[in-house]
């Protein structure tokens, strides 16, 4: 048995996710989802804040192929902290068909990075949800993001939509791509003409190098799984307004997940609901994907 145990009250990711019935377009990219240990393997961090249940590459290769997508775009979780061997190694076994996003610490040396980059890393993730983090890496982002750049890396950043006025100014001098993790989580109780995703919009709007995934409906839904329609509007407002910066992903094996466990069959049904046209569907799910991570093929 494992020696590391998943939290109690947390739920495993589906056993057995339906066929979609909305076909994915060819070519389609999941681009937002994770590997974790298996935690005898590739240990969890002594730091996390959570231990998720085993979620090993073969499982997502699964999934991707259950699902139709062509594609996965591997992003690092606070679990592992900046140990990447779990991602790497996915990487390693994809075939060419992954690309990832890693955590880095200040002490990264060039070597290392180079190293990742060969391995098919292209952005670096930074953690801004206080929950999940012990300090807000603020210096560290913005010394790693000059030293990405050269490689064609963008930076990824994950925050909570109450956190945005204070960080407004600080993400808005980041250079480079940046990459905004479910839209900031927004509060979906509120209007989406409000102030509150109003900030987020003008972020994106006045920053044309933010780019933003509108993914994790289950995550920011308070009406639970029945299609997450409360979320819908949100998502729409981004794909319709900035349909050349948005991606779209599972976030399997879905870590803290209490309430429910979200099947991922359905999860892709939700996609026509925020992307009503062929056009934006394809944008959406291959031609922006594709840009950022592959650019080669593109």
């Amino acid at each position: 048995m494992s020696k590391f145990q998943m939290d109690a009250g947390w739920l495993r990711f589906h056993p057995a996710p339906s066929k979609p019935a909305f076909a994915l377009p060819p070519g389609a990219v999941d681009a937002h989802c994770h590997v974790f240990g298996p935690g005898d393997v590739f240990p969890y961090a002594p730091e996390r804040k959570y231990t998720p249940c085993d979620a090993p590459k073969e499982k997502l290769w699964d999934l991707r192929d259950h699902l139709g997508f062509s594609r996965n775009v591997i992003v690092q979780a606070t679990c592992h902290g900046a140990d990447n061997r779990a991602l790497v190694d996915a990487l390693a076994h994809s075939n060419g068909r992954a690309r990832g996003v890693a955590t880095v610490k200040r002490s990264v040396t060039d070597e290392e990075l180079q190293a990742l980059h060969a391995a098919g890393v292209r952005g670096a993730r930074f953690n801004f949800v206080k929950r999940l983090v012990d300090a807000l890496p603020r210096d560290a982002l913005s010394e790693i993001a000059a030293r990405i750049a050269p490689l064609g890396w963008h930076t990824v950043i994950y925050f909570e939509a109450q956190e945005l006025p204070e960080l407004y100014d600080f993400f808005a001098d980041l250079p480079g791509t940046v990459v905004v993790d479910h839209m900031g989580r927004p509060d979906v109780t509120k209007p989406v003409g409000g102030p509150e995703f109003g900030l987020f919009l003008r972020l994106m709007r006045e920053h044309p190098d933010f780019w933003s995934k509108v993914s994790c409906p289950e995550r920011l839904s308070k009406t639970g799984p029945d299609g997450y329609d409360d979320v819908v509007p949100f998502a729409r407002t981004l794909v319709e307004t900035f349909p050349d910066r948005v991606l779209w992903g599972t976030d399997w094996p879905h870590p803290n997940m209490t309430s429910h466990m979200p099947d991922d069959g359905k999860l892709v049904d939700y996609v026509p609901k925020i992307a009503p046209t062929a056009e934006l569907q394809r944008k959406l799910l291959v031609d922006n994907p594709m840009r950022l991570y592959w650019p080669e093929e593109a």
